[in-house]
């Protein structure tokens, strides 16, 4: 596991056939092929919690990435107004007609199996690393009920960070919320083997620098950042985006501590 000080680059693809929606979760991701001969886990922008899980997924797969976590590729899905029309199923041609423009996707990788903590054991080093990541994004979603992990290649993969960052669901009292303990931890999967969070922690905020942070949160596009009803324009959007993540790092300790407590609990 190595971390990245390398600058960050989103490819951008266009989707030329949709194969089979993967049936999970209510944000109906599926799988997609795309111009550049390549399939993706096709994340659209208009299911579930739109843009915003977008953001998730984009944030929280760079954020894991720098730390040296490994995550499929990300990338930005185009999608054109013609995509979807052939489609039998109304419910999917419906998402795919609201999907037109630029959605996510990631490296789909093809035989890997769903992570069995019971099946597969995870050394104390790498889960604490995966540990502190969910609890600085506050990603609700690494459970033992849905571990949204996979096995490819007998290497440990993290998929799915639509969860993570849920205070931009109400962006009611962020500052508050980026200073909280987090005290859904303890449901983590990897909790158990989570040994070195101290470790983990110091590692962590030498490479979540406020020059990388900056660099991730402008991958956002701009198009993603045109909410109605908030009455905020998208460079205020984003500079929030930002202002949480740093308000985080400045208070890690809290989230880190609530991590070592809850582990000492089990």
């Amino acid at each position: 596991m190595q971390g990245t000080t390398q600058a960050i680059e989103i490819r951008t693809v266009t989707v030329t056939r949709y194969i089979t929606p993967l049936r999970e979760g209510g944000s109906l991701p599926a799988v997609a092929a795309a111009d550049d001969g390549f399939k993706y886990v096709l994340k659209s922008r208009w299911a579930g919690h739109g843009v915003k899980m977008l953001i998730s997924e984009l944030i929280g797969g760079e954020v894991a990435r720098t730390l040296g976590l490994k995550v499929p590729e990300i990338v930005f899905a185009e999608l054109d107004e013609a995509f979807g029309r052939t489609e039998g199923d109304e419910e999917i041609q419906d998402l795919l007609r609201g999907s037109q423009g630029l959605n996510l996707g990631l490296h789909f990788l093809s035989g890997a199996v769903n992570f069995d903590p019971v099946v597969t054991s995870v050394d104390g080093k790498t889960a604490s690393a995966i540990v502190w990541l969910d609890a600085f994004l506050t990603n609700i979603d690494r459970t033992f009920r849905n571990t949204n992990m996979l096995i490819w290649h007998k290497e440990l993969w993290l998929i799915d960070h639509g969860a993570a960052l849920y205070f931009h669901h109400s962006w009611d009292n962020w500052e508050q919320n980026a200073q909280s303990p987090f005290t859904y931890v303890k449901d983590h999967v990897l909790l158990p083997k989570a040994d070195q969070l101290d470790e983990a922690a110091a590692r962590a905020l030498t490479l979540l620098t406020p020059e990388k942070i900056r660099e991730i949160v402008a991958l956002i596009p701009e198009t993603w950042l045109q909410w109605e009803g908030y009455g905020l324009e998208p460079e205020a959007i984003r500079s929030v985006y930002e202002q949480f993540l740093l308000l985080r790092l400045q208070h890690s300790e809290r989230f880190t501590n609530e991590a070592k407590d809850a582990k000492a609990r089990l």
